[in-house]
């Protein structure tokens, strides 16, 4: 256990070239001390300034810009055994005042770097630059010494390849890039749903489902290997859907991926007609089947995801540097999680979404009005709900045995004890038990249609994808009334009839 950090869930990085034996020992030296204080793992670009002195690497998906979506005061929802990283920054930052500096869009981690000290490198720059903090200023003028400080860390820890800062950056383009963004654009309010790619390649599954959406909602959302769970890929089915006739929302998380896949895919959906991508992080390997995948810490977060890919489109740049002849037309998402922490701090993490580029969010499924509400407030508070279309997640509870499994096994995920009593009032016939979620989730979207600050719903009826047009239609949600923008679908596949 480290004296301001939990304990480090992964061990420390190693250097691939350790460099000459003065500079090894030296290297040992900082490693240890500085694991003993802050539980480091010689990333080689340390941010502990930005993170309330609690180093985010202690985090077991090593996440450098806020939470995950599961996050509790109470436990990690990796490791139950320890407290998450998170909690503690933002709880630390609380009490020194400095909150505000979470907002600031961190790197991710540069390998040609990692393993290595940063001391004789802090040392190095500070001479190279030569507009670094004096130390004569801490006795001559201590404010000089702040500025000079805060200028020459900043620049320390944003190399040129990220840029990283706490700006609003909205999107450089002035035309809507797709369907969704044009009803969202048009004030219209909007429905998506979400669809589970199929387990094998067989695509009847998935013509079937989309046949019963299409002209129900305005996009389908296509999961990306949920619960680190393998399935037919995000990219694939997108694809499939938009050669059916319907918009897909490919969701692109980055566990299991590198920098360099992310962007690859990315760049294969907008070539193959994919204008919406959800950026997540990812559920971490610890939730998948067995054999688990072994558990390195995730390259990226969704914060830096979107800053990259905001990046790419916006400024016509690969992360390394190489120009982009023709740039790729995204229109970005993200997903937000209003029950993970208290709003305060779900408000920062989704800032710093909005600022990176995320331009819609679709939220965790809603049961708890009231706090949702909550976390609204805080948004509004932060000046965001003018920066972002939010739609509302909306989960048709199939079961009492769903429902109790979600309060119970799904982070961030609150199913307010009386929802729980009313499935299971109805006792054991499953139809009623159907009939009853139905009944709750059409409560939940009339009071939701009505809360300001909300421009649609996002209807994730988990393998139950049919029951989303009768919620649709006993909701009185309008129907999607814009047709796709790309313009590129394909005719090489029928798509079945509705309801076959």
């Amino acid at each position: 256990m480290s004296l301001f950090s939990p304990r480090r869930y992964q061990p420390p990085f190693y250097p691939m070239h350790p460099g000459p034996w003065p500079e090894r020992i030296f290297t040992a030296f900082e490693r240890s001390l500085k694991g003993a204080l802050f539980g480091c793992r010689m990333c080689g670009n340390c941010i502990l300034q930005e993170t309330a002195y609690v180093c985010p690497m202690t985090c077991p998906a090593g996440l450098r810009n806020g939470l995950c979506g599961g996050a509790s005061p109470e436990r990690c929802c990796v490791d139950p055994s320890r407290p998450c990283t998170w909690y503690k920054i933002y709880e630390r930052a609380e009490k020194l005042g400095m909150t505000e500096k979470l907002l600031e869009i961190n790197a991710p981690i540069d390998g040609n770097r990692a393993g290595h000290e940063t001391w004789i490198d802090l040392v190095q720059k500070w001479r190279e630059w030569g507009d670094g903090p004096q130390p004569i200023e801490l006795i001559t003028d201590r404010e000089q010494f702040k500025t000079d400080a805060g200028r020459f860390f900043y620049r320390l820890r944003q190399p040129d390849w990220w840029q990283g800062d706490a700006e609003y950056h909205p999107p450089a383009y002035t035309e809507p890039i797709s369907g969704l963004e044009r009803e969202l654009r048009s004030g219209a309010f909007v429905t998506t749903a979400e669809i589970a790619p199929p387990l094998g390649a067989s695509t009847k599954i998935l013509d079937r489902k989309v046949a019963e959406l299409r002209g129900v909602v305005s996009a389908a959302n296509f999961t990306d290997n949920a619960s680190a769970s393998a399935r037919m890929s995000s990219l694939a089915s997108s694809k499939i859907c938009l050669e059916l006739g319907m918009e897909p929302v490919m969701q692109l998380q980055a566990r299991d991926r590198s920098r360099v896949a992310i962007e690859s895919e990315a760049m294969g959906a907008a070539g193959l007609g994919i204008r919406n991508i959800l950026c997540l992080s990812g559920d971490h390997q610890r939730f998948g089947p067995t054999p688990m995948a072994k558990p390195d810490q995730f390259d990226m977060d969704a914060v830096q995801m979107l800053w990259m890919l905001r990046r790419m489109r916006d400024e016509g740049v690969y992360l390394d540097g190489r120009a982009i002849k023709q740039r790729p037309q995204w229109f970005l998402g993200a997903a937000a999680s209003p029950f993970g922490a208290p709003p305060k701090y779900e408000a920062i993490r989704a800032e710093k979404k909005i600022n990176a580029g995320a331009q819609f969010i679709q939220t965790q499924p809603i049961f708890d009005y009231e706090r949702f509400t909550e976390w609204l407030a805080a948004l509004d508070q932060r000046n965001l709900l003018d920066k972002v279309y939010i739609l509302a997640g909306i989960v048709p509870l199939k079961s009492a045995s769903a429902a109790h499994f979600m309060a119970d096994s799904v982070p961030g995920v609150v199913l307010p004890p009386q929802i729980l009593a009313r499935m299971d009032r109805v006792g054991n016939d499953a139809a009623a038990q159907q009939e009853e979620g139905v009944a709750i989730a059409l409560e939940l979207i009339e009071k939701l249609k009505q809360t300001q600050g909300i421009h649609g719903m996002h209807v994730m009826a988990i393998h139950w994808e049919e029951i989303v047009p009768r919620l649709i239609t006993e909701s009185g949600l309008p129907r999607p009334r814009m047709a796709s923008l790309n313009g590129r679908v394909s005719q090489a596949r029928q798509p079945l009839p509705a309801g076959s």
